[in-house]
């Protein structure tokens, strides 16, 4: 299956989510409703997307950006799954039952961003110390050890 066909099935599959789905440098994007996305992550898992490459979040600011990156080996094909997330109490359901890989990379975002995922069996920090204040990578993170740029937001 190319790229191409995917986004022709998950179109007829999701005709809501079809104006979402785009090919960028030979990926598919999809960004969905945080609420679907567990969903979305599942369908994308049966139609073959065996692998989870990376969990990552972009801060912008307004929201969280939350990526998922998907590979399929047998269509040697990825897609990057999105969902944005709301500043103000940023939740979305973890992704560990689908695939087991999402444990640490989850726990990682939360860690530095500061986002929860329900349903994470082991949702604590992992890269900080359990009394650290705050999430480091949000634009918002004030320490006065930092040397801020000046063109920093």
């Amino acid at each position: 299956m190319k790229i191409t066909d995917l986004r022709d099935h998950l179109c007829q599959v999701y005709p809501d989510l079809c104006p979402l789905f785009s090919i960028e440098f030979g990926d598919g994007v999809l960004a969905v409703p945080c609420g679907n996305l567990f969903d979305a992550a599942s369908d994308l898992r049966d139609l073959g997307f065996d692998r989870l490459g990376m969990v990552t979040a972009v801060d912008q600011a307004e929201e969280f950006e939350l990526v998922y990156r998907l590979q399929s080996r047998s269509m040697l094909a990825g897609i990057f799954l999105k969902c944005s997330v709301p500043r103000e109490n940023p939740r979305v359901k973890s992704l560990v039952d689908l695939w087991p890989a999402a444990l640490w990379q989850e726990r990682e975002v939360f860690d530095l961003f500061g986002i929860v995922f329900d349903g994470h069996p082991d949702l604590r920090r992992i890269m900080l110390p359990e009394d650290w204040e705050g999430h480091p990578l949000r634009k918002d993170y004030r320490d006065e050890r930092m040397i801020r740029r000046p063109d920093y937001i």
